[in-house]
């Protein structure tokens, strides 16, 4: 058995580099460039919802539960549309501190995860391609399970779904190559 303590090189050296992929999968490759639309009429759109909806995550038309879900009233709703849901976050100019450090945090806390997994199942000296598959595979999970309940449930299109699973993928094979090339020998 590995400890946590034996691998903290490994912990703290792989969520850097997914941290640098991330950075570049989001700023410098194309592919998300078009998982968001533009309303058709933003300002109109905007002025609807007005300044003092709170943040948070709404959804529309609401049903305050499944008895509501049921009435006449709901059902023309949803047939007439727009069905949908809504996150509305803090007004205010863009800041990418809190959530660049909230995501490198994450980051650790999968390599920490994946850490814990492998180091129970191999010992010192385990060999590159077992590291790989223990520590990749739950990388992998961890950075893309998530994402096919929110299309599932909360009709998420698929398009980007698929595409920041395929990120997860690529996060998870980062870690693994990581965590085969500093595991303890």
């Amino acid at each position: 058995m590995v400890t946590l303590g034996m691998l903290w090189m490994p912990i703290v050296v792989s969520a850097a580099v997914v941290f640098v992929a991330s950075f570049f999968v989001w700023v410098v490759l194309p592919h998300h460039r078009s998982d968001w639309k533009q309303l058709p009429d933003e300002a109109a759109v905007r002025r609807a919802i007005g300044k003092d909806v709170s943040p948070g995550q709404y959804v529309l038309p609401y049903a305050a539960d499944s008895a509501a879900m049921q009435s006449e009233e709901y059902l023309n709703k949803c047939e007439e549309g727009p069905v949908g849901i809504v996150t509305l976050r803090a007004s205010g100019r863009p800041a990418m501190a809190k959530p660049m450090a909230m995501s490198l945090v994450y980051y650790l806390v999968v390599s920490t995860a994946a850490a814990y997994v492998t180091g129970r199942v191999l010992g010192e000296g385990a060999d590159y391609l077992s590291v790989f598959r223990f520590a990749g595979t739950t990388a992998m999970l961890a950075y893309s399970g998530s994402f096919f309940q929110a299309a599932i449930w909360f009709g998420r299109p698929w398009g980007p779904t698929l595409k920041e699973v395929a990120d997860g993928i690529v996060y998870g094979l980062l870690t693994a190559g990581v965590f085969g090339w500093l595991w303890p020998r």
